[in-house]
């Protein structure tokens, strides 16, 4: 009860104090504050116009599409691709030899084994096996491959398989939804989502090659991806996983060689072994300002002839090693890949102008391309 009377003394005195003016002070005069002080001028006017004063804001639409659900595409497809493991054999610095062991990725494409995947998966391998998605190993035994388009076509003993279909990669277009299915870094079949980011993509690979019209994707692409397909909504394959930018700082960049102009290489690779082209007979090398200057050459661009195919186009239209191909065909050349893109878009049969020159003199010739002979 103290502390509750000193509580109330307190506040007593508090309003006192509120009530009373101290010494010094002056009340200040009572104001009528029933109407509003006179004014001397009007307030603003608004200078602001509505942009349209009957208009509503819009009412929803209804109900979105349901996104097609990527794990059916995910248990569509992944029946069909498979775990691809190499054996390479590669010296040391002491000449010493040893086994080498990599991992890719392909996918089935015909029941009865054939197998498709990436050049690079399988280049140089001395042995080279398939794990299919009910565990069961099996050994590749005869490859086809394309180095020019990274491509590459295998077979093993087993029939009745799970295959995936071909798409249409025509049909695409920047936003679309697409799977990664594959093996990345070996560690087993898994899928990554994304989306087609860019089409028609030109890229140049470590090894000085380059591929054109490539499918640019978010889909996460690592080390073991490559050869993996890459498919639409509908379990269909547009792409076939082959590169990325590896790169700090970069991400979401990989890349997939789309599938309408790799099924005319498969099917060349499956019925003839190799894919037949334009064949000039030259073995020839990229100039640039540092070629130049060690050759002694006439000029900083081109392609250099190092090596010209007894009795090929090239040797019977006079071109000799040494000399620095500038045009082709009304085609200005610049580098290495500017000839090689030249020479595959001719035809079998066709005459064509090359310009180059032969030490310090610029000099033309024509030749006659034929069919490029069959691999050794």
């Amino acid at each position: 009860m103290k502390r509750v009377i000193i509580s109330c003394l307190a506040i007593c005195i508090t309003l006192v104090l509120l009530l009373v003016p101290s010494a010094g002070c002056q009340l200040m005069p009572d104001i009528d504050i029933s109407t509003p002080p006179p004014t001397t001028s009007q307030p603003p006017t608004s200078t602001a116009t509505p942009l349209d004063p009957d208009w509503a804001l819009p009412t929803t639409q209804g109900q979105l599409p349901t996104l097609p659900s990527i794990a059916d595409v995910v248990a569509k497809v992944r029946p069909a691709v498979v775990a691809i493991n190499t054996e390479v054999v590669t010296f040391d610095i002491f000449n010493r030899a040893f086994t080498q062991e990599g991992a890719g990725s392909g996918w089935i494409i015909d029941e009865s084994g054939i197998i498709v995947t990436n050049n690079h998966v399988v280049e140089g391998a001395e042995s080279v096996t398939v794990t299919l998605s009910d565990d069961r190993v099996f050994l590749v035994e005869m490859v086809r491959t394309d180095p020019l388009n990274d491509l590459a076509v295998g077979k093993i003993n087993a029939e009745g398989l799970t295959t995936v279909p071909i798409g249409d990669s025509s049909s695409l277009r920047v936003g679309d939804w697409v799977v990664a299915i594959g093996n990345p870094l070996g560690l087993g079949i898994s899928a990554k989502e994304g989306i087609v980011s860019r089409i028609g993509v030109p890229i140049s690979l470590s090894a000085g090659q380059s591929l054109y019209n490539l499918i640019e994707t978010s889909a996460a692409i690592n080390p073991g991806n490559s050869g993996g397909p890459l498919v639409n909504m509908a379990g269909e394959v547009i792409g076939i996983t082959s590169a990325k930018i590896a790169t700090v700082g970069v991400e979401g960049l990989g890349y997939a060689i789309n599938i309408n102009d790799a099924a005319p290489i498969i099917q060349e690779l499956v019925t003839t072994g190799y894919v037949i082209r334009p064949w000039l007979g030259v073995v020839f090398y990229i100039v640039d300002e540092g070629v130049a200057a060690r050759y002694g050459l006439a000029v900083n661009q081109g392609a250099l002839v190092t090596e010209v195919g007894p009795g090929s186009p090239a040797d019977k239209a006079g071109l000799r090693s040494g000399d620095v191909i500038i045009a082709f065909g009304g085609k200005e050349i610049t580098n290495r890949q500017d000839l090689l893109q030249a020479i595959h878009s001719s035809q079998i049969g066709q005459s064509v102008t090359i310009t180059y020159w032969r030490e310090d003199t610029r000099q033309t010739t024509t030749a006659t391309l034929i069919e490029s002979p069959p691999p050794p």
